[in-house]
């Protein structure tokens, strides 16, 4: 399965971030990446695979390893074929709720930790490695 979304992998754990088109997606994983060491798997369209219980990341063979930059262009990153997805992200403008009910993201008919988080907050990147810490 091909879904509009980007995967980053952080401390070996895949990061699913979910949004429309210019929602901060790709802002967000370039973040990730420079703040956190995190490393590029797929930006714009993901491909989804179950393999042995676990969800699969990874990008189409066409995009591997291309990160698109407003405002830049697209550039060449260091990239990861795939990752396992520990973590869902959907990324909102909308005010977030203080204390939010523990969620799932269902993928592949397996239930994955889920977020929402406004990628454009300065502390947005450091929300997803607290996130994964409580995994």
């Amino acid at each position: 399965m091909n879904i509009h979304a980007s995967c980053v992998s952080l401390r070996n754990k895949g990061v699913l971030l979910l949004g429309p088109s210019g929602s901060g997606k790709s802002d967000l994983a370039l973040r990730l990446i420079s703040l956190f060491g995190g490393i590029l798997v797929a930006d714009d369209r993901v491909d989804i695979l179950l393999s042995h219980n676990d969800i699969i990341a990874s990008a189409p063979k066409s995009i591997k390893g291309l990160l698109e930059v407003r405002g830049i262009g697209i550039i060449k990153l260091k990239s990861k074929s795939s990752v396992k997805i520990d973590l869902v992200i959907e990324l909102v403008s909308n005010p977030l709720e203080r204390m939010p009910e523990e969620e799932k993201y269902n993928l592949c008919g397996k239930d994955i930790p889920f977020y929402r988080i406004n990628p454009f907050e300065i502390s947005a990147p450091s929300k997803i490695m607290a996130a994964l810490r409580l995994l």
